[in-house]
């Protein structure tokens, strides 16, 4: 018989983070492939902030995604 064990809310949160990074840095890289116009960029575009905040967030929420992974016991 086996019990029945809480998912953390953890868990779930790192797993939308990571999402988020993996999305944000894939749009960063495109960015950087593909530069928009000129005219179009953002204040200081040239330091690639997008690249930079979800690389950030990839790792931050793939720690939190690892550590309280409920398939993983420790």
């Amino acid at each position: 018989m086996e019990s029945e064990h809480p998912v953390p809310i953890w868990f779930f949160i790192g797993m939308l983070i990571l999402i988020y990074g993996i999305v944000i840095v894939g749009a960063g890289i495109h960015a950087w492939i593909a530069p928009p116009p000129e005219a179009e960029r953002v204040a200081l575009f040239e330091l690639h902030a997008d690249v930079w905040w979800g690389a950030f967030l990839t790792l931050f929420g793939g720690f939190y995604f690892i550590r309280f992974n409920p398939l993983w016991k420790r």
